[in-house]
């Protein structure tokens, strides 16, 4: 209804152009014919729509369409010759904004519009002026549904499937608030489109039903690829150790979700995870979004880097928005400092303008989005994204302790089918100081390679072979590790 009213306004102030971006054009072409019937008779104007598949025809009233002005230069030379009143609606026209021809015949209607009460309707999914015609018109932005809307949309295409079928939609009152929820950021043929399909799997609206919902909604939202919607998250009970940033996360878990119980609460802003590689930060990241029951959505920073000037800001600024509208979700930034980190090798600025693009969104956004980002080499990234404010937390992954050690190795042999009690794990535990989870899991993949060689079943000693073999990361690069682990001592919060 808002829209509406304001597009009334609009067509009332007489602006010659009005440029239109939208997907939904079957939505649009209706509000504006409820508004072009409903103006008094002194005021009434004719609406016309234009295709190039079919030319100029009425819209409020049942006309054949005039084929003759398929083509736009055709369409553009009828309107210029009919000095009467009327509102035009050219859809799909961007491609021809390039022919100067269809320019001038654009600035000629608009120069004229006032005295003959037109207006064009620049409808498009995306459409960018020329610069002789941006002075002549306007940009109408669609607002997109509400909650309240929203739960009226997925209320009437329920009782609308029931209708179809003849059986009632059973509804599960906490999931049909999360499906509202998450549908958020859709405009209303696309919440219709997922609210349907939703329905019309089981007949129901389930909590089995978001996660196809919000893996399609990120589907129509994703453009540039520069996020990624990981499929497969992870539970806590898949990572060893981590018991108190597991805590944190419970403990925060009911604001970032919007329970009842948490009003007057901030969602949580997201943590910075550094520590040893392979000790599981990025698992960590994954069973975040599990324990949260969110989706997983990793942002590359490799592919928001582009060499036109300008350009990388756009690209991060979309997928933040996109992150937004995704809420509540898990935004994952692996290795953070590979695309952050600045230097004299930025020229061009570009790292120094993304991290200040990067910083204005931690600071100021408000939606629910928990930004987790892990990062190896604590001394590549700027004092400025460190600091409180930015990251609710700065948790430090250390080595595995030889209890977590041997958690890990039971989590890997369970994986595989195996049973940890036949291989004496505690012993295996005592036996790895200093391996990361990563290199636990390959020793175990290793072992298993080398029974099978020999046409052994896989036993402890496989296992114990493999690790003598083995040359952890805490040997082969002591002293960087050993500065890492006394850098973290009292600066970060251990995550175990």
């Amino acid at each position: 209804m808002p829209d509406r009213n304001d597009l009334a306004l609009v067509l009332r102030g007489g602006t010659p152009i009005v440029v239109v971006e939208t997907h939904d054009e079957p939505g649009f072409l209706e509000m504006l014919r409820q508004i072009c019937s409903g103006v008094t008779r002194d005021n009434y104007r004719p609406l016309f729509r234009w295709a190039v598949t079919e030319g100029l025809q009425r819209l409020d009233l049942a006309l054949d369409a005039q084929t003759t002005t398929a083509d736009p230069r055709d369409a553009l030379r009828h309107i210029r010759a009919v000095d009467k009143p009327g509102v035009y609606a050219l859809l799909d026209f961007h491609p021809y904004l390039n022919e100067p021809m269809h320019v001038r015949l654009l600035k000629d209607i608009a120069l004229a519009a006032r005295r003959r009460r037109q207006t064009l309707l620049l409808v498009s999914h995306a459409l960018k002026l020329p610069p002789e015609l941006e002075r002549l018109a306007v940009r109408f932005e669609l607002s997109l549904p509400g909650e309240s809307e929203r739960a009226r949309i997925v209320q009437r295409i329920a009782e609308d499937w029931a209708q179809e079928t003849g059986r009632g939609v059973d509804i599960d009152p906490q999931a049909f608030d999360l499906l509202v929820r998450n549908l958020a950021g859709l405009s209303t043929a696309d919440t219709e489109r997922l609210a349907r399909n939703a329905i019309t799997i089981d007949g129901a609206i389930g909590a089995s039903d978001l996660p196809q919902v919000m893996q399609a909604k990120y589907e129509l939202l994703n453009r540039d690829g520069v996020l990624s919607y990981e499929y497969d998250t992870a539970r806590f009970a898949d990572v060893g150790g981590l018991a108190r940033f597991r805590t944190w996360l419970e403990q925060r878990r009911p604001a970032f979700l919007g329970e009842a119980g948490a009003r007057g609460l901030e969602p949580p802003r997201g943590v910075l995870l550094v520590g040893v590689q392979g000790c599981g930060k990025s698992l960590a990241a994954k069973a975040t979004a599990g324990l949260l029951g969110a989706p997983l959505l990793a942002l590359d920073f490799g592919a928001i880097y582009d060499k036109y000037h300008g350009e990388s800001e756009r690209r991060l600024r979309e997928s933040l928005r996109m992150a937004e509208l995704m809420a509540p979700c898990v935004l994952w930034i692996d290795e953070i400092e590979k695309g952050l980190a600045t230097g004299s090798g930025d020229s061009s600025g570009t790292s120094q303008r993304i991290l200040g693009t990067f910083l204005t969104w931690l600071a100021e956004r408000r939606s629910a989005v928990m930004v987790v980002a892990t990062a190896n080499d604590i001394s590549a990234l700027p004092p400025e994204l460190i600091r409180k404010g930015r990251f609710d937390e700065l948790f430090f992954v250390d080595l595995p302790s030889a209890q977590v050690r041997r958690d890990i190795l039971d989590i890997h042999l369970r994986r595989r089918g195996l049973e940890p009690d036949h291989f004496d794990t505690a012993r295996l535990a005592a036996a790895c100081e200093g391996f990361s989870g990563a290199e636990l899991e390959q020793a175990v993949v290793s072992a298993l390679y080398a029974a099978n060689a020999l046409q052994q079943p896989l036993g402890p000693g496989h296992i114990l072979a493999e690790m003598r073999r083995t040359r952890p990361l805490s040997v082969v690069m002591a002293e960087r590790i050993s500065a890492l682990r006394a850098w973290a001592r009292d600066r970060t919060v251990p995550a175990d």
